[in-house]
């Protein structure tokens, strides 16, 4: 059966785009649904600033009319022109398994970028770091959270048929909440905050508090993610927009936020109970009653998942990575959560994997970047 190959420019070819991966994860019980109005906004370049720095494309894969895959290509010019790199991007790759369909979506963004100069293709990869990035290679039967591709093990054979290798792995770490915070991380965290007398931790109880955190916390993210492979810094704009994605679903108990006697905020991490039962339930829809099943499956879940974390360079190995933790770990076990999904962290970070590893968390997912010359 013929296959044809068209570039999404049209509202109806888009609904084809984002509605195309309901069809294929039938049936798989770790697939969580996008929120479809943050979709719409997302591919949207009049909503998302993410587009104005970058060229996309949008491939759609059809059989007898019908939707059978789909890819995004993205080339960042803002990271690229900053890190001299001249890399296309591709990312949302979704098929059934069908090599030929992968194979002609992958074939069809490469020479998309070929044409417009680049040296080299990297993916799954969005706009920055904190889209979903690189494929699942490990962990398949392990529960999915949200900002992370869940895939078939059928895809990362397509992608390495197409002749793509490693280019950097990611893993992601379950975390047991224990019953007793560990004495000698209480005794690390005691010697840390006496030894930071001229520092305060940030109780937020109501949500309307963290709207005056928004920007400081996101600034800190630009300067301490400098060195974090595909992060592209934050506009005002930007953060905004991120802000606006994620605040309907933040709890302030889980938002640890350090201050120095500035009231800088010096250091950070960003939590939320899991909600992809609630996603699940609603079938990625808010309304009508979508928002009810997403705000009652944080209250249900036994798991918190980790979103973001940073602490400022002039104030790191002073042992508030330790201070964070048990904070943290401490509001988890107050909530009744059972453990932390730790999201991604580049295999690389080893100091933030030695301080997972700390508190007792194991590798139990693993996602990988892919490359290729082109």
């Amino acid at each position: 059966m013929e296959i044809q190959l068209k570039t999404v420019k049209s509202k109806g070819d888009l609904r084809k785009f984002i509605h195309l991966p309901a069809a294929i994860h039938v049936g798989h019980k770790n697939w969580i649904p996008p929120i479809y109005a943050d979709e719409w906004k997302f591919f949207n370049p009049k909503k998302n600033p993410l587009f104005d720095n970058a060229d996309t494309v949008l491939f759609l894969a059809l059989k007898n009319n019908k939707p059978v895959g789909r890819i995004m290509g993205i080339i960042n010019h803002k990271y690229n022109d900053a890190k001299n790199e001249p890399d296309g991007r591709f990312c949302f790759l979704e098929t059934f398994d069908d090599k030929e369909v992968a194979e002609l979506l992958i074939s069809a963004t490469e020479n998309w970028a070929r044409d417009k100069g680049m040296d080299r293709m990297v993916g799954p990869l969005g706009f920055s770091d904190k889209d979903p990035q690189g494929l699942l290679i490990e962990g398949f039967d392990e529960p999915m959270v949200i900002a992370t591709h869940c895939n078939y093990p059928y895809m990362v054979s397509f992608v390495e048929a197409a002749g793509y290798s490693k280019k950097v792995d990611l893993v992601v770490y379950k975390l047991l909440v224990p019953e007793v915070i560990p004495v000698f991380y209480q005794n690390i965290y005691e010697r840390s905050i006496k030894n930071n007398n001229h520092i305060r931790v940030v109780k937020l109880i109501h949500r309307r508090q963290i709207k005056p955190y928004i920007r400081p916390v996101l600034s800190l993210v630009n300067s301490t993610f400098t060195d974090i492979y595909a992060f592209a810094p934050l506009s005002e704009k930007e953060m905004d927009e991120f802000a606006k994605r994620y605040l309907m679903i933040l709890d302030p108990r889980f938002i640890k936020i350090i201050e120095n006697h500035k009231k800088e905020v010096i250091a950070f991490i960003l939590g939320i109970p899991d909600i992809g039962d609630g996603i699940i339930k609603s079938r990625g829809y808010i309304l009508p009653f979508g928002f009810y099943h997403i705000l009652r499956s944080q209250r249900k879940t036994d798991r918190l998942s980790l979103l973001l974390g940073g602490i400022r360079e002039d104030y790191r190995n002073a042992g508030l990575d330790t201070i964070l933790g048990v904070e943290m770990l401490a509001e988890a076990r107050k909530a009744g959560l059972v453990y932390i999904d730790s999201h991604l962290e580049l295999e690389t970070n080893l100091k933030m994997r030695a301080e997972l590893e700390k508190m007792g968390g194991v590798v139990y997912k693993k996602y990988r970047i892919y490359q290729k010359s082109l």
